[in-house]
């Protein structure tokens, strides 16, 4: 089993590298593999609504020369995804939006590549904000029909310089459970292939308001 996290951090070893860091060697040491994907410090454009990923259904993006396309193939390859990110004005990081934005719609758009992967997200922050840019993370893990690990809190480690996570040892409780949380959740997932079958895919019914 492995798990790819997506690093939205343009630190690429900031704290939400720390952090993700902790996650890595609690699943490393359950024999799962770890990959850090470093996104925050790209040029990462927003989806254009071009809708190139639906008619062509190749799972790639018409811009996707940009890294996107190989990233969407390392999560959809994984087993369990994890996304980090920084808190910018109470939300995540420009960058890492963009990022976000693109590949779930490709995702959705190549019949739910993320669908009943297990997942999690987690965000760093100096001091306020870091609920509304986890709730937004979550956002699209819950769209996507993905299993969603959680801790004992909520996911969030403070710091602002480089290392001061390490200071918040309410924080790194939080990451390490998580971990574990996660890791358990995809050792039952493993162990249930073949015997307990999943729900299969509907088409989705879209209802807009405005006619």
């Amino acid at each position: 089993m492995k798990v790819v996290a997506i690093n939205g951090s343009p630190r690429p070893a900031g704290n939400c590298a720390m952090a993700l860091g902790r996650v890595g060697e609690r699943l490393g040491g359950r024999g799962i593999g770890f990959e850090v994907i470093q996104v925050g410090d790209k040029a990462m454009r927003g989806c254009m609504a071009c809708g190139a990923c639906f008619k062509r259904q190749d799972g790639r993006c018409a811009f996707g020369a940009d890294g996107l396309d190989a990233a969407v193939e390392a999560m959809a390859a994984a087993d369990g995804i994890i996304l980090a990110s920084p808190v910018h004005y109470s939300g995540v990081g420009g960058t890492m939006k963009s990022f976000l934005d693109r590949a779930f719609y490709v995702a959705g758009a190549n019949g739910g590549l993320f669908r009943h992967k297990v997942g999690a997200a987690l965000v760093a922050v100096r001091r306020s904000g870091g609920s509304s840019a986890l709730d937004c993370l979550n956002h699209y893990l819950s769209y996507s029909e993905m299993i969603v690990a959680t801790s004992n809190y909520w996911n969030i480690v403070h710091g602002r310089q480089v290392g001061e996570m390490e200071q918040d040892a309410e924080g790194v409780q939080t990451v390490e459970l998580l971990a574990d949380n996660l890791a358990w959740i995809l050792e039952m997932r493993e162990a249930a292939k073949g015997s307990v079958p999943e729900p299969g895919p509907v088409k989705k019914v879209m209802t807009s308001f405005v006619r």
